[in-house]
């Protein structure tokens, strides 16, 4: 299993101080994404994950001068997401230096939407899913009944989407719906949050997700990259 780094951008920085030594009082606080970014990867990250968190609100991408900098400073796939949807967005971010591109849940009642993207992103495309249940039931729905994770997964995969983030906020991940989800469907499950310890990373490990992204916990230092590298292994 991946585990991935993940960087909020706000303002061309990281929302976040990337300080893993806060503790002990070891090393040097820096919010430069590029930095941030290069850290990761020379401790063995294959991929970096980036929220474009003003991108999220203005419903395009923002923070592409960001991006670009982390782009020409490491030599990994970069995963972004926030204000994405839509194929023209897509070319920005993929212009700037973005690899892959995650859209967010609203796309789902979309389908020619999800389908112009495709066309632009292809198998780099992810769809984001929140999977808290009351999350996932208070969204605006356009259909006679609430449908389930499992159907709206299906529902993209037939569309041609083969990678998913499921989001889980603060909560833990249900092991057991995830394992469904990846014996179910041919596509790349990634788990955004929700495991706060490395034994947590273990036990989702062993469900068969592809990746776990990882935000505030590695970048407070709360979790070890290279140890969490080794519990995901």
């Amino acid at each position: 299993m991946q585990v991935i780094p993940a960087i909020d951008l706000q303002g061309g920085r990281s929302r976040l101080v990337y300080w893993p030594g806060a503790a002990s009082g070891v090393g040097a606080p820096t919010d430069r994404p590029d930095r941030i970014a290069a850290q990761f990867v020379s401790q063995g990250a294959q991929i970096v994950h980036l929220v474009d968190f003003e991108g999220a609100r203005a419903g395009r991408p923002v923070n592409l001068e960001a991006i670009g900098a982390i782009a020409a400073r490491v030599a990994v796939p970069l995963q972004v997401a926030g204000g994405l949807e839509g194929a023209d967005n897509i070319r920005l971010a993929f212009a700037a230096g973005a690899t892959r591109a995650v859209l967010a849940m609203s796309v789902v009642e979309d389908p020619g939407l999800v389908a112009d993207c495709l066309a632009v992103a292809g198998d780099w495309l992810a769809v984001g899913l929140d999977s808290r249940p009351d999350r996932f039931s208070a969204f605006p729905w356009q259909r006679p009944r609430t449908p389930t994770l499992m159907e709206v997964v299906g529902e993209l995969v037939h569309l041609g989407v083969r990678r998913f983030v499921l989001g889980h906020g603060g909560a833990r991940p249900d092991l057991d719906m995830l394992g469904l989800l990846v014996q179910s469907y041919d596509a790349d499950i990634l788990v955004a949050g929700g495991t706060p310890d490395l034994a947590g990373i273990t036990r989702l490990r062993d469900t068969g997700v592809t990746g776990l992204i990882l935000g505030e916990a590695l970048l407070s230092g709360a979790i070890d990259f290279p140890a969490a590298l080794e519990a995901a292994a």
